[in-house]
Formats: C-alpha cells, sequence, structure tokens
C-alpha cells in the first residue's frame, strides 16, 4: 500500500528523532494520509537523553508545569544542559525528585516524553539501591499521591467557590435545582477523596489500583451514615475521654467505630499502604494460576476490616490532633504565622517543601471544615506577578521583554514558575521583593482571620475559596486586600527600588561582517562514509520514504562488509533497540540518520550488534555497529542502507559523492551552510 509521507513539527526543531519514530517506532499516529508526528518529540529526546536516558529513570509524573522524575542516579544527569535547553526553563532538585519546569504545557511534553521513552503515564518507581532520607520519601510519596489529583481537584473546587460566591451574591437559591447539581458537582471529589487517593496511593506503593479503590469506597460506603445517624450505640469505648465513642456494630464481636471517612486523606493513604503490602505476601503464597481473584479476594477481606477497626479510627484521631495542633499555631498569632507563610511560601515551592503542607491543609478542611495555613500564601503568586510587571515596564531588553509578557498572564492565575525561574531567582533581587511584598500580604490575611473552605483555583480563581459558609466576611475581604497589596507592593517595590536593567547585547554576525567587506561565506560539514559498498542513488532504494527523498537528501550504500562507523564527530543521538537504525547529531547540527536495510526493524535486533549507546560522545570513524550481513539476507531482507541528511532544509544543499564504490572514512556527503 503507497502512504504519503507527512513529518512535521515546531518550526526550528530537528528532524532526526522525528524521522526515526515515524520509521521504527510505535510511538507515533498514524492516520490515512501518512505519519503524524508529537508536538515537542525533540524537546523530549533531549529531556530523556540529558537525564541519563530511560534506563535511569524509575518514575516520571508532572504537576502542573514540571516534569518530576525520580532518577536512580542524580549525578548521570546533564543538569546545566537542561537549564540552558530552549523550551526549559529550570531544572530543580529537591525532595528525591529531579524536576524539569518546563511551564503550562509541561502536559504535552509529559506525553511526548512517556511515549518517546517507553515510560507508563504516572509509571510507578522501580527499585533503586538510591539511599533516600526519611523527609525526602515523605515528599516524594505525598507529592506522587496527590499530584494526580490536582488539575480535577482545582476544577471541582472553582466550581465550588463560584457557587458560593453566586450564592453570596443572591444570584442563585438554596432551594434551587441549580445551586443542588452545582454544589454536587462541586463536592464530589472531595467528599469522595479516599476513593481517588485510593486510586493514586496504590499506584505509588505499587499494588493492584482498583483494590485502593475499593478500599477507598469502603471508608465512604453511605450505609454506615445512616446508621450513625439512626440506629442506637450497642456502647461507648473510651467514655469520659477525648477519644470517647459510640459502637453502633461489630465485625465478628470486634467494635467497630464508625467514622466520617469524606474528604479524608490520612486514613486512606495508610490503608492503602498496609494493603500493598498484604497484596504482596498473598502473591507470594498463593499459586499463580489462581493468584488473580483469590489475591484480590483475600487482601480485601483482611484490609478492610482492618482500616475500619483500627487504621481507619487511629489515623483520624491523628488527624484531629494535628489540626487541632494546627489551629494552637495559628492562634498563638495569626499575623505572624501570615508574615512567616507569605514570605518563604515560594521558597517552599522551590524546593517542593509544601507538599508537606498540602496535607496538612486538606486534613484541616476535613477535621476542622477551614484552613488557615495555605490562606496565608495567597498573596505570594500575585506580589511575584507585581514584580515581573515592573520589571516588564522597566526594561529595555526585547528577551527579557518577551519573558515577562507571558510570565505575568500565567502568575495572575497562579502559575508563578515562569517568573520565579525564568526571571526573578536568577537576579535574586527582584524574588526578594516579591517575598517581602508576600509577607506583608500575609500578615494583613493573618490579621484579618482569613480561611480557606474549599481547596479551589490558583491565583484569582481562589477568591472564592475564601467566601465563609455565612457568606463574604472580614476574612473574604482580608484575603481581597491581601492580594491587592501584595500584587501593589511588589510593583512599586520593583519599580522604584534601583531596577537594573539586563545588558542589552547585540551580536554580531560573521554573515553580517563578511557583507560589509563584499566577501561571500560559504561553510560546509563534510560527512565520511559510515559503510564500505557500492555507491546508490536515493532514487534507488525500494522504499519510497527515502527514494522520494522526502526525509532528507543522501545516497544509500550496498555494504560489502557487515559493521558501522561514525561519520561525523558528535552525538549518538539515536539507537532503537532494534539496532537498524543510528541517528547521529554532529558538533555542527547536522543530523545524519543511517538506515540499514530494509524492513529490518521486523527482526527486532536480531543479527544487530550495537557497539555505544544512546547519548554517546563518538568520533569519526569510531566502530558504532557490528551487523550479520549473510544471516540477515538469509532471513529475506536486502541490505541497501541509506545515509541521509535529516536536517536537509537547514541548509543550502546536500551534495553526494560521486563515486561508484567507497571506502570506510572517504568523503560521502558535503553538506552547504
Amino acid at each position: 500500500m503507497n502512504n504519503t509521507w507527512i513529518v512535521t513539527g515546531n518550526a526550528g526543531e530537528t528532524n532526526l528523532d522525528r524521522i526515526l519514530i515515524c520509521l521504527v517506532s510505535p510511538f507515533f499516529i498514524k492516520t490515512n494520509k501518512g505519519v503524524l508526528t508529537m508536538k515537542y518529540e525533540t524537546l523530549a529526546k533531549d529531556i530523556i537523553r540529558n537525564v541519563g536516558g530511560q534506563e535511569n529513570v524509575n518514575s516520571l509524573t508532572h504537576c502542573i508545569t514540571r516534569l518530576r522524575f525520580k532518577l536512580k542516579d542524580e549525578s548521570k544527569a546533564n543538569t546545566e544542559v537542561l537549564k540552558n535547553m530552549d523550551g526549559i526553563v529550570t531544572v530543580v532538585k529537591s525532595g528525591g525528585q529531579y524536576q524539569v519546569v518546563i511551564g503550562n504545557h509541561v502536559p504535552e511534553v509529559y506525553a511526548d516524553v512517556t511515549a518517546i521513552g517507553g515510560f507508563q503515564a504516572g509509571s510507578s518507581e522501580v527499585a533503586s539501591d538510591e539511599k533516600v532520607s526519611l523527609f525526602n520519601r515523605f515528599i516524594d510519596t505525598i507529592s506522587g499521591v496527590f499530584t494526580p489529583t490536582l488539575g480535577v481537584l482545582s476544577a471541582t473546587g472553582m466550581i465550588k467557590g463560584l457557587t458560593a460566591l453566586l450564592l453570596a451574591l443572591g444570584l442563585l437559591a438554596k432551594t434551587s435545582g441549580t445551586y443542588e447539581i452545582l454544589n454536587a458537582l462541586g463536592d464530589c471529589l472531595f467528599y469522595f477523596f479516599p476513593i481517588f487517593l485510593g486510586y493514586t496511593s496504590a499506584k505509588k506503593f505499587n499494588a493492584n489500583i482498583f483494590l485502593g479503590m475499593a478500599i477507598g469506597a469502603s471508608l465512604v460506603y453511605p450505609t454506615f451514615s445512616t446508621i450513625t445517624a439512626s440506629g442506637k450505640p450497642l456502647y461507648t469505648l473510651f467514655s469520659g475521654t477525648i477519644f470517647e465513642s459510640p459502637v453502633y456494630i461489630t465485625f465478628l464481636g470486634i467494635p467497630v467505630i464508625l467514622m466520617s471517612y469524606a474528604s479524608t486523606v490520612i486514613p486512606i493513604i495508610i490503608s492503602t499502604y498496609v494493603g500493598s503490602k498484604i497484596e504482596n505476601f498473598f502473591k507470594k503464597v498463593i499459586p499463580s494460576v489462581i493468584r488473580t481473584f483469590l489475591v484480590p479476594f483475600f487482601t480485601l477481606l483482611v484490609i478492610v476490616p482492618l482500616a475500619l477497626i483500627v487504621i481507619g479510627p487511629l489515623s483520624t484521631w491523628a488527624g484531629q490532633l494535628l489540626g487541632a495542633a494546627t489551629l494552637f499555631v495559628y492562634n498563638l498569632s495569626p499575623i505572624i504565622e501570615g508574615i512567616i507563610m507569605g514570605a518563604f511560601w515560594q521558597v517552599f515551592v522551590i524546593f517542593g517543601l509544601h507538599w508537606g503542607l498540602v496535607p496538612i491543609a486538606m486534613n484541616n478542611l476535613a477535621v476542622l471544615k477551614f484552613d488557615p495555613i495555605l490562606a496565608a500564601t495567597l498573596g505570594a503568586s500575585f506580589a511575584q506577578t507585581g514584580v515581573v510587571l515592573a520589571i516588564l515596564l522597566k526594561t529595555k531588553n526585547v528577551k527579557l521583554r518577551s519573558l515577562s509578557i507571558p510570565a505575568v498572564i500565567s502568575g495572575i492565575f497562579g502559575v508563578t514558575e515562569p517568573a520565579i525561574y525564568g526571571i526573578t531567582l536568577p537576579r535574586k533581587k527582584p524574588f526578594i521583593l516579591s517575598c517581602i511584598a508576600a509577607a506583608v500580604g500575609g500578615g494583613i490575611i493573618g490579621a484579618m482571620g482569613t480561611k480557606g473552605y474549599i481547596i479551589g483555583g490558583l491565583g484569582i480563581f481562589a477568591i472564592p475559596s475564601y467566601i465563609s459558609p455565612a457568606g463574604m466576611d472580614s476574612g473574604f475581604y482580608g484575603a481581597v486586600i491581601g492580594i491587592l497589596v501584595s500584587f501593589v507592593l511588589g510593583f512599586l517595590l520593583m519599580f522604584f527600588g534601583g531596577f537594573k536593567d539586563d545588558e542589552v547585547k547585540e551580536a554580531k554576525k560573521d554573515s553580517t561582517a563578511g557583507a560589509a567587506k563584499g566577501e561571500v561565506l560559504v561553510k560546509q560539514e563534510t560527512v565520511i562514509s559510515p559503510l564500505k559498498g557500492e555507491v546508490k542513488s536515493l532514487s534507488e532504494v525500494t522504499d519510497e520514504a527515502f527514494s522520494t527523498g522526502a526525509l532528507g537528501k543522501g545516497i544509500a550504500i550496498e555494504p560489502s562488509e557487515g559493521k558501522v562507523i561514525s561519520p561525523v564527530d558528535g552525538v549518538l543521538t539515536s539507537l532503537f533497540s532494534s539496532g537498524h537504525a543510528i541517528g547521529i547529531t554532529s558538533d555542527h547540527g547536522v543530523e545524519v540518520l543511517i538506515h540499514v536495510g530494509k524492513d529490518t526493524v521486523k527482526l527486532k535486533g536480531k543479527h544487530f550488534y550495537p557497539k555505544v549507546k544512546q547519548g554517546d560522545a563518538v568520533k569519526k570513524g569510531q566502530l558504532l555497529m557490528e551487523f550479520d550481513m549473510e544471516a540477515i539476507k538469509e532471513a529475506g531482507y536486502v541490505l541497501t542502507t541509506p545515509v541521509i541528511v535529516a536536517n536537509t532544509a537547514n541548509y543550502l544543499d546536500v551534495i553526494e559523492t560521486e563515486k561508484k564504490s567507497i571506502g570506510y572514512q572517504e568523503d560521502l556527503l558535503t553538506v552547504v551552510v
């Protein structure tokens, strides 16, 4: 069947990896018109290579702006290369994670990285010998459990906040059907949060995800709340203490303390963790032939009663104590708490330490029905945005201005990583000024008694989250005032605080200088032959993708020896597991593709013996691969090997040799710049 091959991508992107993916990888999309490649494939390939390759990745997730890698060995990652790469804001190493900050389009980059790298979406961590501190493990676990829920959690929170706003303004009545539906939509995720966290916790702890969901569902099973509402207790445990608990039912004679687990976070996480250990035990002792249904059968029989009888009550009491302790600290001085949280929140975010506070806030919402902790941080993103807006108005540097415009826009909506990493933190003073402005706003928020009542959106979308169930009180107005003060103060401090603009440097191009002298500057790079054999025109290749020149200009060689050497000095950017195709990017940017034979990908690496690995720096003449010519021919495959320049469009021309036969290291192609 004839196909039209369409290879697309971003302007300025390289073509080598794109072409290799189309030819040999399962990770591309075919349409009836040919091949449609991924949007950020080149960036994805560069990221994978510079974090140490697929083999160095234990797990990969993402949040609003960051790819969060768990690497086997962080020393193998090229951090400085990544930091200076187009499309990457910066790199942060914190909480046991290697975080590549991308920006608002991180979900699209994440999709391409997982596809090209062969990672599972939200991949579970594999075993590693690396020693990780207890604190880093805690941060990694919390972020891994909560990160996948953030998008929908924010969305439902925004709906809940919008409903509260409409109710407070008198535009909606509590008795209306519209209110009931919007309220249900806003409440649905947080009310049934144990089910969702059962899913994410199970993935994090490498357990059956449906077991995790079943544990969560059992905790919020509606009949239990009906029993406590209408029934009479059999007896009461721990009478006269803060743990006094009525008992309505028993399990095998053991008292079950029924509690409300709706919206809770601690009981399900601990229960799923314990459940994962129980599941692993049964996997070891139950024969594989009946493991599929007996492992979950016995696991649920053990963990659900254990969760309801022991884990749930104990973790709930622990959560209540945590909430009480948080409230105690807050009540000592809401102003000081607000100043501290406002000043250091952006620092916490940089190092990922904010994940230690997120479960506390969620626990407060479940136990206290409000949270004063995260409320104090509300002004931080607006302080950052105000500072960047001042920079935008003051700077004459075109590049800094181009960075500031999207940073201001995303900052208004609560996403400040582009502002922090791209603008304020590298310049130090703007970052410090934003922290000062956020501290003042946090102090005002604390003084006004502002509290959050839902986990809502970010930035301006977070404002309705601070509307009390009783309506717009002083706390709500404190949130608005805190935001405005943080924003305005950040702007003024930066605008009148001795702003020092980036030096504007005009690059002098060689071509411009040469033209001024009346010279004609022509640069070229020579690609030597990677094989020995008979030279053929690309038009003689039976694969239309090559013969039509659609994948780039070049030449073909009928090899007489079964080895391939490097045609340029550069980096081995692509080497698929099948071994038959090699992609090299020269030190000057020429992308050379060597494709041994036609349809040899079907051999799945058989008869191909690579001598290097992806990401290696290679020199001209270095042996890259050997292959068994006779065995490949006996298997029914031709060995005609195209050697092409994949990014031909970037150059004036690619000139082929006129030789009919060629040896190793003889000039094969001349790339004219």
